[in-house]
């Protein structure tokens, strides 16, 4: 079994669905961080099989909407002096603002220096719609 040592200060996303890890490294731009980062990837979990977890340290504060967008069944436990003060779930967002991007070429934001603004439609589906063009994203996860 791979061992990965604990953190004294930062935060641990844990119950990452598979593979999806990497995704929430990138849209919480995570490569810009000057502190170590542990991206665990297909790690056995009793209760789901298999996830992924990053462990970033130094780090106390993350973007929740980011994480709940991608994956709202995920877990952030804040760690201070090597001890859990605080554990918070992420919720799915009901309005996204500069996390993705608009794929319709038609659509003003693709011309225009505009946010990319998207709110939820179907949150059972977890579907975003393009504010402005109504176009549905396609890659909500």
């Amino acid at each position: 079994m791979l061992n990965i040592d604990s953190i004294e200060n930062g935060i641990v996303i844990d119950h990452i669905t598979a593979g999806r890890g990497m995704r929430v490294y990138e849209l919480l731009e995570l490569q810009k961080l000057d502190t170590c980062v542990a991206i665990i990837r297909n790690a056995r979990s009793s209760k789901f099989g298999k996830k992924d977890i990053i462990k970033i340290e130094g780090l106390t504060d993350i973007d929740l909407d980011v994480l709940g967008f991608i994956d709202d069944h995920a877990t952030v436990c804040v760690i201070r002096d090597g001890e859990l003060i605080e554990k918070k779930q992420p919720k799915l967002p009901k309005k996204l603002v500069n996390i993705v991007s608009c794929k319709n070429p038609r659509c003003i934001t693709s011309v225009e220096d505009v946010d990319q603004v998207f709110t939820l439609c179907d949150g059972e589906r977890h579907r975003y719609r393009c504010q402005y063009c109504e176009q549905v994203l396609e890659e909500a996860r």
